[in-house]
């Protein structure tokens, strides 16, 4: 059943919020919605092994520049410097240097990447959280184990993509769940297509999703966003300027899948009539840092 407007925040006031359900020093957050029984019945949408990768591709550019190398981004997300020792190369390595938040770049964020007023989710101040040793709470350390759980993609504008600076709502989301056939569960991986691609210096003003749709993902207990958009660039107006990471991932404690590349999985769900998948989300167990890069895989 859709939701009304009574039973959607419209101030600041209102702002739906996870701080506390699961405990003072949780560092889980939605993820503690992913139980054994969702992975159980995440694994029962398998049925044909096929799969498709949810990660942009990423061609990594030279560290040092030179003559003959091919033109790179003035900071590139993934920078490589080759390492080799001998002549003929006995052994090849390198050293890579990664930009895990550049929107160029699929990625997962941990929950200190967005402090609010002075804490850390749940409400751990922000001075503890991080340290000159490092970061000690909310970290990607919640995640080093990988994320299993079931996918639902919900394309909002099948065959097409959504008009530039498109709020998204809660009725946008509700109208996708009806033409896909299909509905969110607790512990969920909400997966969202736009029909648009991230980047800071976009020349039209991309959709967004809106307080009012992240309060739908909370009403639906979604365990995790992945989507081509997240919030707006530039911000939509409103009481809160970028919802998904100010309110989902600072109050609810959501990880959230940032850049997503989703049109080949959209183009697999067109194909075979289903919007469900197994999602496996696997990433380096790369322990206190504020995000990482992930290649999320949804298998039918």
């Amino acid at each position: 059943m859709a939701e009304t407007d009574e039973d959607r925040p419209d101030d600041r006031e209102q702002l739906p919020d996870n701080r506390g359900r699961w405990g003072d020093d949780d560092e889980r957050g939605t993820l503690n919605l992913v139980t054994d029984a969702v992975r159980a019945r995440a694994a029962a949408e398998v049925r044909t092994g096929r799969h498709v990768p949810l990660a942009r591709p990423i061609d990594p550019a030279p560290v040092a520049s030179n003559p003959f190398a091919p033109p790179a981004p003035s900071s590139p997300p993934v920078q490589q410097a080759l390492l080799w020792t001998g002549v003929p190369p006995m052994g090849m390595s390198e050293v890579l240097t990664v930009v895990p938040h550049d929107p160029r770049l699929t990625h997962l964020d941990a929950v200190v990447h967005m402090p609010l007023d002075g804490e850390v989710n749940p409400r751990r101040p922000l001075a503890e959280a991080v340290t000159a040793a490092g970061v000690q709470h909310g970290s990607t350390t919640a995640f080093a184990d990988g994320v299993v759980t079931r996918g639902v993609l919900l394309d909002l504008a099948p065959g097409e993509r959504l008009p530039p600076a498109h709020p998204v709502t809660a009725a946008d989301l509700d109208a996708a769940e009806e033409r896909a056939g299909v509905r969110l569960e607790p512990g969920d991986a909400l997966v969202v297509r736009t029909g648009w691609e991230v980047s800071w210096d976009a020349d039209e003003p991309t959709p967004g999703m809106t307080l009012d749709a992240v309060a739908w993902m909370h009403r639906r207990d979604v365990a995790v966003y992945a989507g081509d958009v997240g919030d707006a660039v530039p911000p939509l107006e409103g009481p809160v300027p970028m919802p998904l990471h100010m309110v989902g991932l600072a109050r609810l404690g959501m990880p959230l899948v940032d850049s997503a590349a989703v049109e080949d999985l959209a183009a697999v769900c067109a194909e075979l009539g289903r919007s469900a998948f197994l999602l496996v989300l696997a990433p380096p167990r790369l322990r206190g840092a504020t995000g990482v890069p992930v290649n999320p895989v949804a298998v039918f």
